[in-house]
């Protein structure tokens, strides 16, 4: 757990956990009148879990993230469990949405929801907008690319958005930063950390999971420096391997 902590808690240079941050800034302090919806949203791999574990740590907000067989009531019930909100036998949705409503308004915390394209699929959106209503909370949304245009479909929701804000492919700053935690006490080139970046294609995943291989590489050699002239294996990029004409 300690060590899970240090990675989260070392994360904060990171692109796309400080555009997480600024976001949840903007509509925790936006003008009276202003709508308290915002999402953010980008391909998969490309940091939004961590970087929403990063702000709720900073912010002390809620977050949850959907499943994709929940329900409104299993949904409002794990939000209600994260907001410290008791939960009662016989609690319908709607008093676990106006429980969850005070709470928010009590404490002012932003209310984190990653995996939200489930919300939509399930037909949940409207209850997150009811406790945005009741609440004032802020309200991030965290999906996939096409969070967004999903929502359109919600006017209601849609129109309650104070801003869009898209998470980025990562860069060699990323790189750079990373690397003293996937490959701890192992020094990577610049010509190796841009070959991690372009096979990983932007996925900041994939770049935890190239300076990993990378590190084992190095230890299992006894190099404390790794060079891309030095490394003799594969990088991942993420591509499905074609299928095998036979197995024997």
């Amino acid at each position: 757990m300690a060590e899970e902590q240090m990675v989260y808690n070392s994360v904060a240079p990171l692109r796309n956990v400080a555009a997480l941050a600024g976001l949840v800034d903007r509509v925790k302090n936006r003008s009276l009148g202003l709508p308290g919806m915002a999402c953010y949203y980008g391909p998969s791999g490309f940091g939004k879990s961590t970087a929403g574990i990063w702000t709720t740590n900073k912010y002390r907000a809620v977050l949850v993230q959907v499943q994709s067989v929940w329900t409104p009531k299993l949904l409002c019930e794990a939000i209600a469990l994260e907001a410290g909100v008791q939960l009662r036998r016989g609690d319908t949705t709607g008093h676990l949405v106006k429980n969850i409503a005070e709470a928010l308004a009590i404490t002012d915390q932003p209310l984190l929801i990653d995996e939200a394209d489930h919300l939509i699929r399930r037909k949940c959106i409207e209850v997150i907008r009811d406790i945005h209503e009741s609440s004032g909370a802020p309200i991030i949304l965290i999906g996939e690319e096409g969070l967004p245009q999903k929502l359109k479909e919600w006017e209601r929701v849609h129109g309650r958005m104070l801003d869009w804000v898209a998470a980025q492919p990562g860069d060699l700053s990323d790189v750079k930063h990373l690397a003293p935690i996937y490959a701890r006490g192992i020094e990577i080139d610049a010509d190796l950390q841009s070959a991690i970046l372009r096979a990983s294609h932007g996925s900041i995943r994939r770049i935890c999971v190239n300076l990993d291989r990378v590190a084992e590489f190095a230890r299992t050699r006894g190099i404390t420096k790794m060079t891309l002239a030095l490394w003799q294996g594969d990088l991942f990029t993420g591509e499905a391997p074609t299928a095998r004409k036979s197995v024997a």
